[in-house]
């Protein structure tokens, strides 16, 4: 008897590592052992690889070389930028902004900075498609604003920012910094970094090893360690080097790109045969936006609980979500509560998400599958 081949739709949470990551970190790690930061040959070889990587990291991101931080994380590179940043520059004022629908990392270092460390956060609303509006941004800066950080593409629903406006708006009426949590554009999208004071990346999302992130910072920029210790990543990040993954960011941040449009294309394909299958299915709501990103839909069928439809879905080999694993235990996504979603509603939220490995064949049993699950209620 044929098994039934496995369908994984939750790139958003992690990307299977890509098989050049895999083989090269076999090559690698019998060999460069040392500690990139000693001082005798094999520390140097070590230094000197992850040295490479970090050139080349800095140019395919069109960044200085000195921009280049690795961190342990997206989200340790996202309180890095956020509490970094406020410490370090708490006399200039205590007022930031972001939104509503942020990454965990993000929001809770924001409200730690307000609960623990007495700033003034501002969140900007987003209408039903997760949008914020850019006339309450410019409302709300203010001469004490220090801070605004936003990011690129939404992690649950898939709202792509217009960050090229932002950035006008912050850096025509105030004077602060602008962070932009990039994650879920990094290899799907060109991206420009002119004018980005910090930026937010990770590896495991476009199929690098988990345990590495970026932050790239503008070298005027001054950040407050949160990791005291040693001298690495400018003194700003202690701790020794994690090199097989930070070196290998460098192979799979090329591969990423050199596959793009070739990606970008087999997507669109799956992507829009499911968005349209969506629509026909009774009861059933689209929550991404039209104009979002082509690698997270999310919808939602109130009659079946999400844990039902996940775990339904999952016995039958295909794999998807409710909404960010960072927030897997919360009954409710922050993100569907803040578009308006009712609890009726959210109650029923999948999150679909794709990559350069998802087919037209896979999709078609998606929704095949999902027919099945809706006709028999389980």
């Amino acid at each position: 008897m044929q098994s039934i081949p496995e369908i994984y739709f939750d790139y958003a949470s992690t990307a299977p590592v890509h098989h050049e990551v895999i083989e090269a970190t076999h090559t690698l790690l019998p060999q460069f052992y040392a500690n990139p930061d000693s001082l005798h040959a094999l520390g140097y070889q070590a230094g000197e690889l992850m040295r490479i990587s970090r050139e080349k990291i800095a140019s395919m991101l069109n960044v200085s070389v000195q921009t280049v931080l690795f961190t342990g994380s997206a989200s340790e590179s996202n309180n890095m930028a956020i509490k970094g940043y406020a410490f370090a520059n708490q006399h200039k004022g205590k007022h930031c902004i972001t939104t509503k629908i942020e990454h965990s990392s993000v929001l809770n270092a924001f409200r730690q900075l307000q609960e623990v460390f007495g700033f003034d956060v501002d969140y900007l609303d987003v209408d039903a498609f997760g949008k914020v509006s850019l006339d309450q941004l410019k409302m709300l800066l203010r001469k004490d604003t220090i801070l605004v950080s936003v990011m690129a593409v939404n992690n649950e629903i898939g709202t792509i920012q217009d960050i090229g406006q932002i950035t006008k708006i912050v850096k025509s009426h105030s004077t602060a910094a602008l962070h932009v949590d990039f994650v879920q554009m990094l290899g799907k999208y060109r991206i420009d970094l002119h004018r980005i004071d910090l930026a937010t990346f990770s590896a495991h999302k476009i199929g690098g090893l988990k345990g590495v992130g970026l932050l790239i910072k503008n070298p005027q920029i001054d950040l407050l360690p949160l990791i005291s210790g040693g001298q690495q990543e400018q003194s700003l990040r202690a701790g020794t080097s994690n090199l097989l993954a930070n070196v290998t960011f460098a192979k799979v941040l090329r591969l990423s790109l050199e596959n793009m449009e070739s990606n970008y294309l087999r997507v669109k394909e799956v992507y829009d045969y499911i968005r349209n299958e969506l629509s026909l299915i009774p009861q059933l709501d689209v929550l991404s936006p039209s104009d979002g990103s082509i690698y997270i839909l999310t919808f939602t069928y109130p009659s079946i609980p999400s844990e039902i439809m996940t775990n339904a879905l999952s016995a039958r080999k295909i794999y998807v979500s409710a909404h960010s694993t960072c927030t897997s235990l919360s009954a409710y996504s922050h993100v569907h509560l803040a578009i308006g979603l009712k609890e009726h509603s959210a109650n029923g939220v999948i999150r679909l998400s794709f990559g350069g490995s998802s087919t037209l064949t896979q999709a078609q049993r998606f929704v095949e599958v999902l027919k099945e699950i809706i006709k028999n209620g389980y």
